[in-house]
């Protein structure tokens, strides 16, 4: 009877897993002669509240016989990957499903891609964070002139390295940006573009030292991560859009803001201390108490006024710009009487204005219309450039990846007329 009780036991213990589940404790209790033993076996589980206190009696040898013919399997343990290369492919794909999240509309001003990746914060010491990014624009321009041959060619426009610090505080910054973009001029001379500090202790202003882009005109001091168009207008490409080592001020507030500025006259590196040169830009801004239910209406204007290596210069400009919902114009004019812009130093008399007219469809598509004017010497007759520009952009993530179209008809009265088409992108990561 005690082998047939056994072999039961036996059974039981090897039921399938849906009995198993139910059994979840195991007592063996000894009687004092220690010549039987008693086998308990109690449910626990949840779904029963009945315990299962039957007792059964087997002798020693049984015992013994079970032991050895039991044996309690192992469970293999899973190892999670941890290889370099599982590590590797976890982290870009984790990435890109960040950056396809990513949601960017603002188009006003750059953004990056890879901000919160390529930012390193600091716990202790004077830097709170340092985030370093980079900016790179492409195009395609085939040029159809009116009569000659068609060219096609692939530009680089710029490649931007840059590196900002932001001091514990918030008040200070500091930036470097190099551009390894090649041009047909010394490599080296154009290399650092930006290494400037600025503090913003001074409520209500920002004051920097070192080599920024200068403060003439409006689309000559804007970033080109930002321009509406592939190209920049005439007088902001001629006139302005420079940098200079320098101190500047600049302020803003509700109802203004103002740039000014004291430079060297020597740009790119070339020239220590060729003379001096001031600069002075002021916006009024009717709107800016208005909370934008009216738009943002801002205009301008501003001087420079220098000399370099006994070469004198002057020039001034005016502006005014209104942005309502969707839409949005600029309309600038500058003069001058000899510059030391981009175009580089010069003792002629230019003069020219544009007028650029622009409509967000959606969010992500944005088509604009300009039209551009430039006297590049006033003591001739007949020698003005005209640029009529039609663009599309679309941001697939704000400034920080996008694509545009750009068709330009060029008219000049010394030369022949000629068309161009302009497919490139930008990205910022």
């Amino acid at each position: 009877m005690k082998k047939i009780l056994f072999i039961l036991i036996l059974i039981l213990l090897n039921t399938p897993h849906t009995f198993a589940e139910n059994l979840d404790e195991v007592n063996l209790e000894f009687d004092e002669t220690f010549t039987q033993h008693t086998l308990n076996i109690q449910d626990t589980s949840s779904k029963s509240t009945n315990k299962i206190s039957d007792r059964v009696a087997i002798n020693e040898t049984d015992l013994e016989n079970f032991e050895r013919t039991q044996q309690i399997p192992t469970v293999p343990q899973i190892s999670e990957p941890t290889s370099e290369r599982f590590r590797l492919f976890s982290g870009i794909a984790e990435t890109a499903q960040s950056i396809y999240n990513l949601k960017i509309e603002d188009t006003d001003s750059p953004s990056s891609l890879f901000k919160e990746q390529l930012t390193k914060n600091f716990a202790e010491g004077p830097v709170e964070s340092v985030h370093a990014w980079a900016v790179a624009q492409m195009n395609s321009t085939t040029n159809i002139p009116e009569a000659g041959d068609t060219d096609t060619r692939f530009n680089v426009n710029l490649i931007n390295i840059l590196i900002d610090a932001k001091m514990r505080g918030g008040k200070d910054n500091f930036r470097l940006m190099l551009d390894p973009t090649h041009r047909h001029i010394p490599f080296f001379q154009p290399f650092v573009q930006d290494i400037y500090y600025e503090t913003k202790r001074i409520p209500h202003h920002t004051l920097l030292i070192g080599n920024s882009r200068t403060g003439v005109g409006y689309e000559g001091a804007q970033s080109p991560y930002t321009l509406p168009l592939a190209n920049r207008s005439q007088i902001s490409r001629n006139l302005a859009n420079i940098r200079k080592v320098g101190i500047r001020l600049k302020g803003n507030y509700s109802l203004m803001d103002y740039d000014l500025g004291g430079y060297s006259s020597d740009t790119l590196f070339t020239e220590f201390m060729p003379g001096v040169e001031f600069d002075g830009w002021v916006n009024f801004k009717p709107l800016g108490k208005t909370d934008g239910r009216y738009g943002k209406l801002t205009t301008g204007g501003g001087i420079v006024s220098g000399s370099r290596n006994s070469i004198s210069y002057f020039q001034g400009g005016a502006y005014i710009g209104y942005t309502y919902k969707k839409f949005w114009t600029r309309m600038e004019y500058a003069v001058a009487d000899g510059s030391n812009g981009g175009q580089g130093l010069t003792q002629k008399r230019q003069q020219g204005w544009y007028v650029t007219l622009g409509y967000h469809v959606t969010k992500k598509l944005e088509v604009i219309a300009r039209y551009d004017e430039f006297d590049p010497d006033k003591t001739k007759r007949h020698n003005n450039k005209r640029e009529y520009t039609a663009g599309i952009n679309y941001y697939l993530k704000g400034q920080a990846f996008k694509i545009f179209l750009n068709y330009v008809f060029c008219q000049n009265d010394a030369a022949k007329n000629s068309h161009r088409i302009i497919v490139g992108g930008q990205i910022i990561i």
